[in-house]
Order: structure tokens, then sequence, then C-alpha cells
């Protein structure tokens, strides 16, 4: 007993000192972590935010892999040497006077506009077209199908590559692009000079700071739906909207639009205004505004926008209204913040929703398109250090992330056309939304990145809400799910894997456009087409492919397909509600935070 009691004491002793040690070696661990952090933060201004330890494990695993690869290397030559004596026998072809209509040795993607004008069918600027993409196709060749390279390294490489390639192209500068010369030469150089103008002013709106579109202005001619704001705490705004029918649907809808952006994305001018569209359908509807936080707010959690944001408003549309449930609407983030809620709630038999309704919003993060080239342990460590220098993501910093995602698109080509041939924009309300950024707070950013995209706990039943896991199998009410065609923030097929969750029925929606563009189209707007069907519940799962080829396509809106869908399910007509509460009129105060 004497000895049991002993060595009781001597572990007692072990520990605390290991206790004490522990703790005087913290001290000075943690403050090592914190310049490491202010050295990184310091980094990332030079490098827009990308880590080099990031982009160099993914060039060093392709590049010792491509090394190990002898076989590979013989046919990357073979390929170079074939290239060149296409590009050879077709620059002698072109250099004969006189000579036209002879067939190029590649020709561009589809997709790809540069040399799409007539000009580059002139000598010496087809050749240097054909050379370009002749370039571009080694390239390409060269960074992917590498034995053992891993995917996201190889992705990464590749996304590396292409954005050094459309840097480069020969469209990007006036020696060898035709048309630019030839825009000049028209002009007496007049374009050059409206295109520096362009540049200088763009310039100086970047030192000074984003200047809104004096054209566009949040309260004037974009979120103008009338309406009131009803409830305000920390984090957001609810606006309930003025009805304009006698007579309104009795379930109220309740949007979670996302934080990444300003919500009147859904309340442009009024011919683009989904809000608008749905009241004047006799609808009462409701607008979560989220505040652009501060450094003060590095704090807030994804649980602060669950409970702040989605359940409280859940608890003052409901007691406003009177109504025992509501029809959720979540876009983008703030769709999967929607179906986190929806499925806590379920867990917790609350039975207030009626419906849930997704645009463009992931549940699954397997495959979260281009935007996991951004996301790893490494880049998701250095974003970290950055948002704790602040206190936050700067928004201009996420949305130069996604113009890389399409740089050739949303850079090189609106630069050529506005700094080399002068031809300034013509804007519009969705331009000016895209260029009124917002910030994202330290703590719930790293949680997203890490709990969702980096281990994707939703999907696979980890993610946890007031200390529990939560599944979105536990979802049995009607859901409906919008994904875009050419969506590269959440793509359509990672969209469509609702599918996979859970046994509810599923009416999904795939229209035509991108991730905002493609939500945004009301009736009216030429080029739209979409495709619907619906999984009864508890129905087979098709998988997305199949399920593209055999659903219909329909010309025009999608609006009114999902208003028809929502229509079923927000019971009889009544009354509209009163609207007792007044912290003043919409668009509120939120959404006019800088």
């Amino acid at each position: 007993m004497n000895r049991k009691k002993q060595s009781a004491g001597t572990e007692r002793l072990a520990s605390a000192w290991l206790g004490a040690v522990s703790r005087q070696s913290d001290a000075p661990r943690g403050q090592a972590v914190q310049q490491d952090m202010i050295a990184s933060a310091a980094l990332a201004k030079f490098t827009g935010g990308l880590s080099p330890a990031a982009l160099g494990n993914a060039y060093f695993d392709w590049l010792a892999h491509f090394q190990l690869a002898p076989a590979e290397q013989a046919g990357l030559l073979q390929k170079a040497c074939e290239n060149l004596w296409r590009w050879s026998r077709y620059a002698a072809a072109a250099s004969i006077p006189g000579s036209t209509g002879i067939a190029h040795c590649i020709e561009p993607l589809p997709q790809d506009r540069r040399f799409s004008d007539p000009a580059w069918e002139r000598w010496p600027f087809n050749l240097i077209a054909q050379g370009f993409l002749l370039n571009q196709q080694w390239w390409h060749r060269a960074t992917t199908g590498i034995p053992g390279v891993s995917r996201h390294h190889e992705d990464v490489v590749t996304f590396t590559a292409r954005q050094v390639l459309d840097m480069l192209a020969p469209s990007n500068f006036i020696s060898t692009n035709p048309v630019v010369q030839q825009d000049a030469l028209h002009s007496n150089g007049l374009s050059l000079v409206h295109g520096a103008r362009l540049a200088m002013a763009d310039l100086t709106q970047a030192a000074a700071g984003h200047a809104p579109d004096e054209a566009f202005k949040v309260g004037e001619n974009m979120a103008v739906t009338p309406g009131k704001v009803v409830f305000r705490n920390h984090l957001i705004e609810l606006i309930q909207y003025t009805p304009s029918t006698a007579r309104v649907h009795a379930v109220p809808l309740l949007f979670v639009p996302a934080w990444i952006m300003k919500y009147y994305i859904l309340d442009l001018s009024p011919q683009d205004s989904l809000v608008k569209y749905l009241v004047d359908k006799g609808y009462t509807v409701f607008m979560i505004s989220w505040k652009n936080p501060l450094t003060e707010d590095r704090e807030l959690s994804m649980e602060d926008y669950r409970k702040l944001g989605v359940m409280a408003t859940i608890d003052a549309v409901t007691g406003i209204t009177g109504s025992a449930q509501v029809n959720g609407v979540g876009y983008c983030l703030g769709g999967t913040l929607l179906a986190i809620a929806a499925a806590s709630m379920a867990r917790d038999g609350d039975r207030r929703l009626a419906s849930m309704s997704l645009f463009a919003a992931q549940t699954d993060f397997t495959e979260p398109g281009e935007l996991s080239l951004f996301i790893d342990e490494s880049q998701i460590g250095f974003l970290e250090a950055v948002m704790w220098e602040r206190g936050y993501l700067d928004g201009k910093q996420m949305a130069g992330a996604f113009q890389l995602l399409r740089s050739n698109d949303l850079v090189w080509s609106r630069r050529l056309n506005q700094y080399l041939r002068g031809i300034a924009e013509n804007k519009n309300d969705l331009m000016a939304w895209n260029a009124d950024a917002t910030r994202m707070p330290y703590r719930m950013h790293s949680e997203y990145l890490r709990r969702l995209f980096l281990h994707n706990d939703l999907a696979e039943g980890r993610y946890l809400t007031d200390g529990r896991p939560i599944a979105l199998a536990d979802l049995h009410i009607p859901l409906f799910a919008v994904g875009t065609l050419t969506d590269h923030v959440a793509p359509w097929r990672s969209v469509f894997k609702i599918h996979l969750l859970t046994d509810a029925e599923v009416t999904f929606l795939l229209t035509s456009g991108g991730h905002n563009a493609g939500v945004v189209s009301p009736p009216g707007h030429p080029h739209r087409s979409y495709q619907v069907a619906i999984r009864a519940k508890d129905g087979p799962f098709v998988d997305a492919d199949a399920w593209q080829r055999d659903a219909a396509q329909q010309d025009g809106s999608w609006w009114p397909a999902w208003e028809a869908w929502l229509a079923a399910r927000s019971g009889k007509q009544a009354r509209p509600p009163a609207m007792l509460t007044n912290l003043g009129k919409a668009p509120g105060l939120y959404v006019l935070q800088p």
C-alpha cells in the first residue's frame, strides 16, 4: 500500500514537473509562432497571398517524377520536334506572296477568342499565333499525365503554366497584335491615347482605394425594392420587403446570401431583381444583410454565423409573420450555411423549414473546381497568417483569386480592349456589385476552409453544431438545387452531389451562365436556357452526366420554373403580415459599410 502511495506521489510530481516545463517552453514557442506569422504576412504582400511553399511542393513533385520518367521525356522531345516541323511547313506555305486559305497547323480551343479576328490571318501574325498555340499545347502535355504526380500538384503546375502563357500571349503586346496596330493606324494613335487614359484612371483608383461607380449606387438604382430593417444584431440586419400585392402566400421566404458578397446581387436594378420578381408574385420576402467585418470581429466563428445569422432570423421571421414555417433560400456560401442549419434543425426536431432552395451552393467539397488550387494545408496556413495580422481576409484578395481562375477572360482580354485598344467597358449593375468587395473574419474563414474544403466534414458526418455532429441524411424536406453550367466557383457537378447526401425529394435545375450571371437570369434575358428534373423521395440515384443527357432543354429564364415549385410549397393566399418593427428603410446600414 505504501509503495502504491509512493508511486502515485512520484507520478504526480513528474506530471507537475512536465507541466511546468511545458508551460515554460510554450511561451517562447508561442512568440516564435507569432513572429513566423508576421513574416508570412509580410511575404504575402509580394506573392499575392499565394504560398511559395505550396507552389514549391507542387513543382518539386512534378519535376521529381518527370526526372524519373525517361519515356515521357522522350515523348515530349518528339512532340517538340513534330510541332517545330508542322510550324515550319506552315510558315513556308504562308510566306508565299498571295497565299490564302492555308490550313492551320493547330486550331485554338473553342473558348479561346484571342486570335479570331481576320487580321491574325496576315503574315507574320499568323506565324506568331500558330507558334504560340503549339507552344501552349506542348506545355499542357508537359504538365499533365506525369506518372506519380498527385492530382492536386498536377493541377497547380498546369494552372501556373497557363497563367504565364496567358500573360505572354502575343495578343497582349502592341508589336505582335495586328488588331491593336490596325486600330492605332485608323485612329491616328488616338486608341492608344484613350487606352493610356483608362490605364491611368485605373491606377489612380487602385491607389486611392475602390471608388464606387457613379452610375450605379446602392439605394438609388440598385437595392431599391421597398422594405424595412426589422431586426438587427452584431452580425446581420434582416430586411422585410413591402408587399406589392393585396394577398400573399402564407409561408414567408427567407434568403441567406453569401457573406463573401453583398446581398444585393439578388436585388440589383429593378429589371434584374429576384427580390422584386418574388414580391410582385405575392411572396413575403425577408433578406439577411451581413455586416462587413472589421479587425474586432476576428473571432466570429461559423457557429456565430449559423446562430446569429440563420437561426436568429428564422426566429424573427416566424415571430413577425406568425407562420409556423419558413421557406429557406441559400446562395453560394449562404446555401452551405443554410444546409448546415437545416441539418442541425432536423437533428434537434425543429420543423420550421418547409423547404430549402440552394443556388450554386456546395454541400460536398471533394470536387470544388479550380478553387481547390488554393486549398491545401500549406496554402491555408499561409492564408491564416495573412488573416491573423488584420483579423480578416480582404475581399480584394479573394476577388483577385477568382480573377486568376479566368485570367484570360477577366484580366488579359479586358486589359487588351481597354489599355491597348482604348475601348471603355460598358458597365452594368452586376459589374458594379462585383466590385463591391467584402471581408471575412479570421476565425470563420479558417474554419470554413479547413472543415469544409479541406476535410469535407459536412458531407462525411463530422461537422459539429452545438458540439454534436449533423448529417444531411436527416433532411426530409423538399429540396430545389440550382447549378450553373460554366460555374468556376461551385461547379454544377459538385452542386449535384446533394443527391448523394439525402433521400429527400430533390428538384435539380441546371441553367446556362456562370456563378453570378446564371443566377441573375430574369425573364426576357436573351440566350438563356435550363434543364430541370425531379428525383422523388427515396428515388434511385442518377449520375450527373446521365442526368444532363436525359433532362429536356428549355429556353428562357429558370425563375418561373422555380417560382412555380415554390408556390406549391408556400401555402394559401392571405393578407400580408404587418411590418411591426422599423429600424430604418431598406437597404439598411450594413450593406453600405465600405
